[in-house]
């Protein structure tokens, strides 16, 4: 069976709609600088245009990166895992953005939910283990309800708690807040995690560290991925 074209019915051609989508989660941009990046080379649209492209086709764009990188013969992500969470503020009301990366610093998951208790965490854990299976180690920081919850799972073994430890995931927010201070919050738990679940994905997409591999290598890695 042949797979649908998801933009067959749209006059804009394909390339622009994957460009204006991967520049604005990408890339700490507004809407409206979008709008004018694409109209500085020849593309003439509204700024509403791209909310409605991002969101219709954002999430596809990073369900296909998903299953490209996690196959299941690569459990190479399945060694460690790193768990830290931070305040978010919707509406001016606090939520808690759970996030969880591997050992290499790739975003496994992101949860957002109105509480940080012994709940919210197995919940949190389980869409992990359903899509990962279960790791070798867990790396958190001492929040209670991480032991609560691994105790409920049964994952309080491989827990691992350490001040320093901990700082590969804490820095993984830094791409976010950028986010979060250029679209000036947000307003709905809905469209915050269906924002953070893509920019998630496609950031660890492009994400090549640069400061680990020479420049040749680098510019292969990143042809690679744009072609991708």
């Amino acid at each position: 069976m042949t797979k649908k074209n998801p933009s067959r019915y749209f006059k804009t051609s394909p390339e622009i709609i994957s460009l204006a989508v991967m520049m604005y989660i990408r890339f700490p941009l507004s809407l409206r600088n979008v709008e004018d990046l694409l109209h500085e080379r020849g593309v003439d649209i509204c700024h509403e245009t791209v909310r409605y492209w991002w969101n219709r086709f954002g999430p596809l764009f990073a369900s296909e990166i998903r299953k490209k990188r996690n196959h299941p013969s690569q459990n190479y992500s399945n060694w460690k895992w790193h768990l830290d969470g931070v305040f978010v503020k919707i509406n001016g009301e606090i939520h808690y953005l759970w996030r969880a990366v591997d050992h290499e610093g790739e975003v496994l998951e992101a949860f957002v939910s109105k509480r940080r208790d012994r709940k919210a965490a197995i919940v949190f854990l389980k869409k992990l283990m359903k899509r990962y299976g279960r790791p070798n180690q867990i790396v958190t920081d001492r929040l209670r309800s991480y032991r609560a919850a691994m105790k409920t799972i049964g994952n309080a073994e491989i827990q691992e708690i350490g001040r320093w430890k901990n700082n590969r995931c804490e820095n993984s927010h830094l791409p976010f807040r950028r986010r979060e201070y250029a679209m000036l919050k947000f307003r709905r738990l809905g469209s915050l995690q269906k924002f953070i679940s893509t920019h998630a994905s496609i950031h660890s997409h492009f994400n090549h560290e640069r400061h680990l591999t020479s420049r040749e290598t680098f510019k292969l890695q990143r042809n690679v991925a744009l072609a991708e």
